[in-house]
């Protein structure tokens, strides 16, 4: 179990999933799952820094991330798609902390539309926020976590890389690779005491969605496909990050997490 000293000399037996003196960043956070993610992580003792492109936004999530917490919440405002930026931020959580133990990589764009209404330029500039991006920050994130012989890299995909929907071919695409990073990173960095998992969430009731949630025959497709009947709820994201963090999925490496309501088993 993780605790730090203070929580094991209150607490005699050490409660699961805890995150106690582990540092996360949570790309993607100023909203919606990687809010949530921050959130439930932060709940459960880690120090969180939330990163997005908006420092105003950040500033009001991470705001309301302690009051909901009762702990400080950081920020690190910068563009995952600019690496030289995330290479900087990730440099300063470790001048700032000490360590760094935990990278979920959520940040993620959308453009729906066929393949060929994209001109030249769009495709990469998806595949180097969606993909690229995330794929050298979790290079930067795993040098530092080697040191410790400790890290959790976290990739958040989608049901998407799975099973492909008609015109969003660029999304599913990068969903698809990170996939394959995810893998990738679990069979080089696990000598370094460093796994990786990702989380592949269904249809969540985000603000991102709010259009499609108040759409009456969106809704009623959601009932038909997806078992439990509904939209996922975004708080119900974070266990599934909490979960993959702790010290209890510490043999758990390689491992696509579907958090969909069962909508990628259904016939």
């Amino acid at each position: 179990m993780t605790t730090s000293p203070a929580s094991a000399a209150s607490d005699p037996v050490p409660r699961p999933f805890r995150l106690d003196g582990r540092v996360a960043l949570v790309t993607g956070a100023g909203r919606g799952l990687g809010f949530e993610m921050a959130k439930a992580l932060s709940a459960a003792g880690a120090r969180v820094v939330i990163n997005g492109r908006h420092a105003g936004r950040l500033e009001a999530a991470a705001a309301a991330l302690t009051r909901a917490t009762g702990r400080p919440i950081a920020i690190a405002p910068f563009d995952v798609a600019d690496t030289t930026a995330g290479r900087a931020a990730i440099a300063a959580i470790v001048a700032e902390h000490g360590r760094l133990d935990i990278l979920v990589n959520n940040v993620g764009a959308r453009d729906r539309r066929p393949l060929k209404d994209f001109v030249p330029g769009e495709v990469e500039a998806l595949l180097a926020a969606d993909l690229v991006g995330p794929m050298l920050l979790a290079r930067e994130a795993a040098e530092h976590m080697a040191t410790h012989r400790h890290g959790r890299l976290i990739t958040v995909t989608s049901i998407a890389a799975h099973i492909a929907n008609r015109h969003d071919p660029v999304y599913t695409a990068a969903k698809a690779g990170l996939g394959g990073l995810m893998r990738a990173l679990a069979v080089d960095y696990a000598r370094a005491g460093i796994t990786s998992n990702a989380i592949a969430p269904g249809m969540f009731a985000t603000e991102t969605n709010a259009g499609l949630v108040a759409d009456a025959n969106f809704s009623a497709f959601v009932d038909i496909r997806v078992p439990l009947g509904r939209w996922g709820r975004p708080e119900e994201i974070g266990a599934a990050a909490v979960f993959l963090a702790s010290d209890e999925a510490s043999f758990v490496n390689g491992h696509v997490l579907v958090v969909d309501g069962g909508q990628s088993v259904r016939m």
